[in-house]
C-alpha cells in the first residue's frame, strides 16, 4: 500500500518518517476511509460506539507502539503522533477511543508498571482482548487532581480497598478494566490501581447528552469498597508525579489528534466550496473564502510543525511538560479558530453533519479542553518561563 502525504501537509512533515512508519499509515488511512467514515454520522446521531470495529482498530497496531511488549516494528514517537493525526481527521471520537487504550490505559502500565504487569497487560490492550479506561477526573477533581483527589486507597493486608466517584471516564461503559488512580490515606500519595470492572462495589453510569465526541462511552464510576490485591497495584506509581509521567505524554498525542480536527474540517471545507456554487462560480473562487482557507492551512501547518519538534524531543528524551503543555494548548487554540472558519465557508450547511465540518466544530470543544484546559496548560508553560507557580 503506497503512502501519499496529505495536501494539507504542505510542507510535506511526513516525507521524513520511516518506509515502514509510512507504509503503516497507509493502511491506517485506509482503514478509516473505507471502514469507519461510511458509519460516523449514523453513529454520532445515535451517541453509540462501533464496537465492530475496535477488532478493526487493534489490527492496525495503533494500540501500544510505544512499548516493547506491544510494539510491532520500531518507531518514532513523531510516527505515534501521526496516527493519531490521521485517525483524527476522519473521526475525532474513534481517536479518542484509541487514545484511551493506548495513551492512557497502556501508557500508565507501561509508565509505572512492574514488568510482570507490563507483560500481561500491555498485549492484551494492544490486540483489544480487554478494553481499559482511565478513571483520573472526578465530579469535582480535574485541573486540581495532584491536590484535590478525593477517592481514597487503603491498604489492608495484601488487598487495598477503594472508595470515590470517577467522572467522564472514557471507554467506562465497556472497559473490562480501569486504570484507577487514588490516594493513599496512609501517606497521602495518589497511587494507580488496575481495577476490574467486574468487582463488587464497582459500578458505572453512561453520561448522556453530550454535544462534543458523542461516539465515546464517557461514564460516571462509583467505586463502594472495591477490593484489588496489591499485585494489581502500578509497582511504579509513588506519587502524582508519576501520573503526569503519564499525562506529559498523552498531552502531546492530543496536541497531533487537535491537527487531525483541523485537517478534517480544512478538507471538508475545500471539498465543500469547490463544489458549492454562488454568484456564478465555486464559492472558492471568492477572495474571502480563499482568505479563510490559506489561514487555516498556514495553522495546520504551524501546528504540524510544533507537533513534530515536541515529539522529537520525546524521542531523543529532552521533552518536558511545560513542552507537551505549550504544544497542546497552542494547537487547540488554534483548532478551534480553523473549526470556526470552516464551518463559516459552508454558511448554513455547515451546522448539519452532512458534510462533516460540523461534527469536526463540536468536537474540538472537547478535544479544547480535555487533558488539561488551554489555562492549566499555559500555567505549566508560564511556571516554566518564570520559575514561580501561579497554581493555586
Amino acid at each position: 500500500m503506497t503512502f501519499t502525504p496529505l495536501e494539507s501537509d504542505f510542507y510535506g512533515f511526513a516525507n521524513d518518517l520511516t518506509d515502514a512508519e509510512q507504509a503503516s499509515l497507509a493502511e491506517i488511512r485506509e482503514f478509516m476511509e473505507t471502514r469507519v467514515r461510511p458509519e460516523i454520522d449514523e453513529h454520532w446521531h445515535a451517541d453509540a460506539f462501533p464496537m465492530h470495529l475496535i477488532p478493526g482498530i487493534a489490527a492496525l497496531g495503533v494500540i501500544g507502539p510505544a512499548w516493547a511488549e506491544s510494539a510491532r516494528f520500531e518507531n518514532s514517537a513523531v510516527y505515534r503522533g501521526w496516527i493519531a493525526l490521521e485517525m483524527s481527521r476522519v473521526d475525532a471520537s474513534v481517536s479518542t477511543f484509541a487514545a484511551v487504550q493506548n495513551g492512557l490505559v497502556a501508557g500508565s502500565i507501561g509508565v509505572a508498571g512492574s514488568p510482570e504487569q507490563r507483560a500481561e497487560w500491555l498485549p492484551r490492550l494492544a490486540d483489544c482482548s480487554v478494553i481499559g479506561a482511565f478513571g483520573l477526573t472526578e465530579p469535582l477533581s480535574g485541573s486540581d487532581a495532584s491536590k484535590g483527589l478525593a477517592t481514597t486507597a487503603r491498604r489492608e493486608g495484601d488487598e487495598w480497598v477503594l472508595d470515590g466517584e470517577k467522572r467522564w471516564i472514557g471507554n467506562a461503559t465497556h472497559a473490562d478494566v480501569v486504570v484507577v488512580w487514588a490516594r493513599d490515606v496512609a501517606d497521602g500519595e495518589v497511587k494507580g490501581f488496575i481495577v476490574p470492572t467486574s468487582s463488587e462495589g464497582y459500578s458505572v453510569s453512561k453520561i448522556e447528552r453530550k454535544i462534543a465526541l458523542r461516539m465515546v462511552q464517557n461514564g460516571h464510576i462509583v467505586l463502594d469498597g472495591v477490593r484489588v490485591p496489591e499485585s494489581m497495584r502500578l509497582q511504579g506509581a509513588a506519587s502524582f508525579r508519576d501520573t503526569a509521567r503519564v499525562l506529559r505524554l498523552t498531552r502531546a498525542e492530543v496536541a497531533w489528534s487537535a491537527v487531525g480536527v483541523m485537517i478534517g474540517a480544512y478538507e471538508a471545507a475545500v471539498r465543500y466550496t469547490t463544489e458549492r456554487t454562488q454568484f456564478g462560480k465555486p464559492i472558492a473562487a471568492h477572495q474571502l473564502v480563499q482568505d479563510l482557507l490559506a489561514k487555516s492551512l498556514g495553522h495546520i501547518t504551524a501546528s504540524i510543525a510544533l507537533c513534530v519538534q515536541v515529539s522529537r524531543m520525546l524521542d531523543e528524551g529532552r521533552q518536558g511538560d511545560a513542552h507537551s503543555a505549550l504544544a497542546k494548548a497552542f494547537t487547540t487554540a488554534r483548532m478551534r479558530e480553523v473549526v470556526a472558519w470552516c464551518r463559516e465557508v459552508c454558511g448554513g450547511n455547515g451546522i448539519v453533519t452532512d458534510y462533516d465540518v460540523a461534527r469536526f466544530f463540536v468536537d474540538a470543544e472537547a478535544i479544547y479542553t480535555y487533558e488539561g484546559t488551554a489555562q492549566m496548560n499555559s500555567l505549566i508553560v508560564g511556571k516554566a518561563i518564570t520559575g514561580a507557580s501561579a497554581f493555586a
